[in-house]
């Protein structure tokens, strides 16, 4: 039960935090620096607008793997052995559907302009990130201690 609650609340924080901070932008607020600019983008693809030429279908796609992914960790019991990280990635996921579904697009706001453009990303994107990084690790540990147990 332990497991569950810890997974359901990381799932939902990630949301909830996440459409918060959409709901800044969206509402109009934003912030420029030389380096930094803070600003409403609606990326209608995903990493640096790819598959925008897919429209509507994009959302379609978008929900069947994540709830393939939801499946695969289910069947596979990694939400027993990593809670909080996949609760994260798919309140991260959940939060990204949830905006092509209601504005049409993803809700990005964040541009770094300082010696190159970088790719408009959100909140979403970078727990996305770490919540990968964090399996990846725990994933590369979890190898190790059992080939030292061999």
């Amino acid at each position: 039960m332990r497991i569950w609650t810890i997974f359901l609340l990381a799932a939902a924080g990630t949301f909830l935090v996440d459409q918060g901070i959409k709901e800044l932008f969206v509402g109009g607020y934003q912030w420029q620096s030389r380096c930094l600019s803070l600003e409403l983008h609606m990326n209608r693809g995903v990493a640096f607008s790819l598959f925008a030429s897919l429209g509507p279908w994009l959302k379609w796609l978008q929900s069947l793997l994540i709830a393939g992914m939801l499946w695969f960790f289910l069947a596979e019991g990694w939400i027993r052995r990593h809670p909080m990280a996949l609760g994260v990635l798919l309140g991260a996921a959940v939060g990204n559907l949830y905006d092509r579904f209601h504005h049409g697009a993803v809700v990005d706001y964040v541009y770094w302009h300082c010696g190159f453009d970088f790719a408009v990303f959100n909140y979403a994107d970078v727990m996305i990130d770490l919540s990968v990084a964090w399996l990846l690790v725990s994933a590369w540990r979890e190898h190790r201690r059992a080939k030292r147990e061999r």
